[in-house]
């Protein structure tokens, strides 16, 4: 009688480990086509465009000082405008354009840094002797969304992120997070282009939303589990742990009996 009874309370421990279960392997492991040694040739031909609404930051600097202090933009910060200089950036505008001190109106969404460089250093080359031009976006951020552990947006130090390293700075994503449908959103200029990729499978690598841009979302769906729990009430998950306590109990005791 008691090895029946121990029998049905064991079959019922395992079906609410069951019910309770997040997912399989398959499901939360990266890159699981990826072979072992196996060698993928980068071919990263990422290269990061300016938006409308981007904050840009350019420095013009020449062997004579003096020379290039016209086209750099400064300001006094503090109460009385005495404090030290702070560099101000240039805003790209709803027509794509800067407005740069002396040249005038430039148009530079849609073009990489190094194509303004190029661009800035042939319209300054009737006033500056060999110009050095450094140009760096300051308003960089990704908002990652979802089943991640630390959802937020995040400051991007450099000129690119991958999705991977996004993901990072949100804590990775959550045992309860889909993996294989992970949605990126990106605007280009006022139009919104979604796109999903695959982070079990390798060839993750070559999707077009692998390298992020700025302001992109990437939003990472619940899995099945996670959206069952939320449809039932808080309660039923308390009564379940009861349950399973009072099950592992009570096999405790019939077993040493």
């Amino acid at each position: 009688m008691h090895k029946r009874l121990t029998r049905k309370v064991l079959i019922l421990v395992s079906s609410i480990s069951i019910l309770t279960s997040c997912g399989s392997k398959k499901d939360i492991v990266y890159f699981q086509d990826s072979s072992n040694f196996e060698t993928i040739i980068d071919k990263d031909n990422f290269v990061p465009k300016f938006k409308v609404d981007d904050e840009v930051a350019i420095y013009v600097s020449t062997l004579n000082p003096e020379a290039s202090i016209p086209f750099n933009l400064f300001r006094r910060v503090g109460e009385s405008g005495g404090g030290e200089a702070s560099q101000v950036n240039y805003l790209i505008d709803e027509k794509g354009e800067i407005d740069f001190p002396v040249i005038g109106k430039i148009k530079i969404v849609g073009l990489s840094p190094e194509e303004v460089r190029v661009l800035l250093q042939k319209k300054l080359s009737d006033y500056l002797k060999d110009p050095i031009i450094n140009i760096r976006l300051r308003n960089f951020t990704v908002t990652i969304l979802g089943e991640v552990n630390n959802p937020g947006t995040f400051p991007v130090f450099g000129e690119q992120v991958t999705i991977l390293e996004a993901l990072g700075l949100a804590g990775d994503i959550s045992i309860q997070g889909k993996r294989d449908n992970v949605l990126v959103i990106r605007d280009f200029n006022g139009t919104k282009v979604y796109n999903r990729i695959d982070l079990r499978s390798k060839n993750a690598m070559s999707s077009p939303v692998f390298y992020l841009t700025q302001n992109d979302v990437v939003y990472v769906e619940p899995n099945s589990s996670r959206i069952g729990q939320s449809t039932i009430d808080p309660r039923v998950g308390l009564y379940v742990s009861v349950i399973g306590a009072i099950a592992t109990i009570t096999t405790i005791i019939l077993t040493n009996n």
